[in-house]
C-alpha cells in the first residue's frame, strides 16, 4: 500500500500546483482556484464540511504528488473525483491505488456503484478508468469553467 493521508488545509498550494501541472498538459486547459476548484483553497475544511473524503500522497520531499477524493452524491452511489498524479510520478500505480481506496471506502459506507466524471481531453485517464472496469455512461456535462471543460460520465458497480 502506498503512503496515503487525509488532505489538510496546509495542502492547498501543493494541490493547486498539482492540478495546474496536470491541466497544463492540455492546450486551453487552465485552473482558476476561486471559481473552478474552490474546494482546493481549503481542502481539509471543504471535505469535512461536505462529509467526503480526500486523500493525498506525498513524495520524498513532503510535496503532494497525487490525490483522490470521494463524495456521496446520491443514495447507494459514491463519486470519485480529484484523481491527479504528477507527471513524473505516473505509471507507478498511484492512481490505481487511490481509486481502489476510494472504492473500498465507498463500499464500506454502503455504495453499490461508483461514479466519476473526466474531462473529455484526459484520454489517458479514460483508458485507466476503463481498465479498472468503469464504463462510459454516455452522459456529458459542461462545467462552465475558464477552460470551457466538458466531461464524460463513467460508472462501475462496486
Amino acid at each position: 500500500m502506498i503512503a496515503v493521508r487525509p488532505a489538510e488545509d496546509r495542502d492547498a498550494q501543493d494541490l493547486l500546483g498539482l492540478v495546474a501541472l496536470c491541466f497544463a498538459e492540455y492546450p486551453g486547459c487552465f485552473v482558476d482556484p476561486h471559481d473552478d476548484v474552490p474546494d482546493l483553497v481549503r481542502p481539509g475544511t471543504a471535505t469535512a464540511t461536505r462529509g467526503g473524503r480526500f486523500w493525498v500522497v506525498e513524495d520524498e520531499s513532503g510535496r503532494v504528488c497525487a490525490s483522490a477524493a470521494l463524495d456521496w452524491p446520491e443514495p447507494g452511489a459514491c463519486e470519485i473525483h480529484r484523481v491527479y498524479v504528477r507527471p513524473d510520478r505516473r505509471r507507478r500505480g498511484l492512481a490505481r491505488e487511490l481509486v481502489a481506496l476510494a472504492e473500498q471506502e465507498g463500499r464500506a459506507e454502503g455504495a453499490a456503484r461508483a461514479l466519476l466524471w473526466s474531462d473529455t481531453r484526459f484520454e489517458d485517464a479514460h483508458r485507466l478508468y476503463e481498465a479498472l472496469g468503469y464504463a462510459r455512461t454516455g452522459a456529458t456535462r459542461e462545467l462552465g469553467d475558464v477552460s470551457g471543460s466538458r466531461e464524460f460520465g463513467f460508472v462501475k458497480d462496486i
